[in-house]
């Protein structure tokens, strides 16, 4: 790249008459004393020969004979340095406008975290850090308000960062779910957090599988919507069910991948398509957010190709081997997964296809088959 500094040569040693000669320095004009060297240039515009390289008139001139190399009137010279490569091109974020809209929040992860299971809290910090996410789930309980050492998750979690989303979780009933999200609603309302009047509604119905009951979750989801709740319902995987979530309120349904704490993955990505395709006819920006049974990164990225909105997960980074490694693999994962479904796969084919031309090729032999 030019070094563009302009030469101040007033004070270069003229000739005896005082001459000056024209010359064109990196494309300007520019007046210097007749008799001025290479050398002598590159002292007037501050320049370290060491740092540069010269042409005159389209012929390199060497370090050596900088001193030596008289220029003459109507000479281009060109001084050129070393630059960062390319042009000064800063990569724009392509996400940075794509907002994951729920209810009367916006937010750009899309990765949801829960706050269970940690190691520490001091861990359960660093990995939500890592994660990159906004909204973290917790459960309402009335034991371990505090910890042996007198600790509460509350002090661990930056409320100014991070949106609170209470959910039911241990509830078997809709009256329970209910009042467990009541509860929520003036916690959170007490610490000023906006995540009071949301909610991630469980109903289990197993103790075993952990699976929803979906005439209990129906129930309570109607129940919530009629008290202003904004409602994030965990559900099977069954279409209809979600279906039915939406139509009585939902504003976001979210469907289990597997059993939660499985880490199976989604098992079901055919019923995944179908709850999203009847869930968002009419309404793609409708968020569908799979929920439970994430065990890797690759599960984020799939469910995410999938075109789901968000993953919520908690098991997956909690009880890795390194959780904040897991919870900065989960983050690159959603992102990846995302970008990847806005542009397209290309479609599945039986056969194979070339990626090199086949045009201009030297005359082969065909394959046998045997």
């Amino acid at each position: 790249m030019r070094a563009d500094r302009q030469a101040d040569v007033s004070g270069t040693a003229e000739t005896a008459t005082g001459t000056r000669i024209r010359v064109v320095v990196n494309g300007k004009e520019q007046l210097l004393p007749a008799g001025c060297t290479v050398a002598q240039l590159l002292a007037a515009m501050n320049l370290r020969p060491e740092t540069v390289a010269v042409e005159v008139n389209r012929e390199l001139v060497p370090r050596a004979r900088h001193g030596a190399h008289v220029l003459n009137a109507g000479d281009t010279i060109e001084v050129v340095t070393l630059v960062g490569g390319g042009s000064p091109f800063v990569a724009e974020d392509p996400l940075k406008d794509d907002l994951l809209k729920i209810g009367p929040f916006q937010f750009r992860s899309r990765l949801f975290v829960g706050t269970g299971k940690y190691r520490s809290y001091e861990l359960m910090q660093q990995a939500l850090a890592a994660s990159g996410c906004e909204v973290v789930t917790v459960a309402v309980r009335r034991e371990r308000l505090y910890d042996r050492e007198g600790r509460s998750l509350l002090d661990y979690l930056d409320l100014s960062r991070y949106v609170v989303l209470p959910n039911t979780a241990g509830c078997y009933t809709a009256d329970d779910a209910v009042r467990y999200a009541r509860l929520a609603r003036e916690l959170l309302g007490n610490l000023g957090n906006p995540g009071a009047d949301w909610v991630k509604l469980e109903v289990l119905g197993d103790s075993k599988t952990l699976l929803p009951d979906p005439v209990a979750t129906l129930e309570a989801t109607e129940r919530l919507v009629a008290e202003g709740f904004t409602v994030l319902v965990y559900t099977s995987d069954d279409p209809v069910v979600a279906k039915r979530l939406k139509a009585v309120g939902a504003a976001s349904v979210m469907p289990a991948g597997s059993p939660i704490g499985s880490g199976q993955g989604v098992l079901n990505p055919n019923n995944i398509r179908i709850i999203l395709e009847y869930l968002k006819d009419g309404d793609p920006e409708y968020p569908v957010i799979i929920d439970a049974g994430v065990g890797t990164a690759s599960d984020v990225a799939i469910s995410m190709e999938l075109g789901c909105d968000g993953v919520l997960l908690n098991t997956g980074i909690a009880q890795a081997g390194d959780p904040v490694a897991m919870a900065h693999a989960m983050r690159l994962a959603c992102d990846a997964g995302r970008l990847a479904f806005k542009a397209g796969r290309i479609p599945r084919k039986l056969y194979a296809t070339a990626s090199s031309p086949i045009e201009g090729q030297i005359t082969a032999s065909q394959p046998s088959c045997s």
